[in-house]
């Protein structure tokens, strides 16, 4: 991932208003998933937050949900997620999000501009260390087979159910190795969605003019 310094465009004063915010949530702490401060936008690793160009927690929309700018290359936005807590007895993790953008805009990876843009459910175990580490393999995990690509204008839905075939990061596939993706569930932190394309699902994307993700709606049912 990139390590540029974070900072925060002026557009995204001009895009969102803090009135008005309405988002439904059925997860561990709903209180704190129907709050647009307490999402993230990430991920923030040993202090530095590799999603640049945007603010550091999504901002409520005037006509309901929150969002965010997508910004112009160098920046880029990467993980989007909030603190749920563990998946047992949870079935399904659905998104319904609108993007707004200008005429001819186009959303692309940003470590390979030429490929699809990719939008992945996500969810990650507690205790991750971000390293590379075939003990912390398994702590991130994609719905990689309901994922939503390229990303285009307008209103789309993505759902993927909790049974299904989730990769981790590195080998390991809810098949192949049931009981991380069982221990991942019951220790699950974070939830949420990643944004990328080219090298990884969440190596986040730019786009090439002015543009914004708007959350409508996210369950975890």
């Amino acid at each position: 991932m990139i390590t540029r310094p974070i900072h925060v465009l002026a557009f995204a004063a001009v895009l969102f208003s803090a009135a008005g915010f309405s988002i439904a949530a059925s997860g561990h702490s709903p209180a704190a998933a129907a709050n647009p401060a307490n999402w993230e936008i990430g991920p923030v690793i040993r202090g530095e937050n590799y999603s640049h160009g945007t603010p550091p927690a999504p901002l409520a929309v005037r006509t309901g949900g929150f969002g965010f700018p997508i910004p112009r290359d160098p920046g880029s936005v990467h993980y989007v997620t909030f603190q749920h807590g563990p998946l047992i007895r949870k079935t399904r993790i659905t998104l319904r999000y609108r993007i707004d953008a200008e005429a001819g805009v186009v959303i692309k990876p940003i470590t390979a501009p030429e490929l699809p843009s990719i939008l992945t459910l996500y969810f990650q175990r507690g205790g991750d260390d971000w390293s590379g580490r075939v003990a912390r393999e398994a702590y991130r995990w994609y719905a990689t087979f309901a994922s939503v690509m390229p990303l285009t204008a307008g209103e789309h839905t993505v759902s993927a159910p909790l049974d299904g075939n989730w990769t981790a990061v590195e080998r390991s596939t809810a098949r192949n190795n049931p009981r991380a993706f069982a221990d991942a569930k019951a220790q699950a932190e974070r939830v949420g969605f990643v944004l990328g394309g080219g090298d990884g699902y969440g190596h986040g994307v730019f786009a090439t003019g002015r543009a914004r993700l708007v959350v409508l709606d996210f369950k975890v049912e």
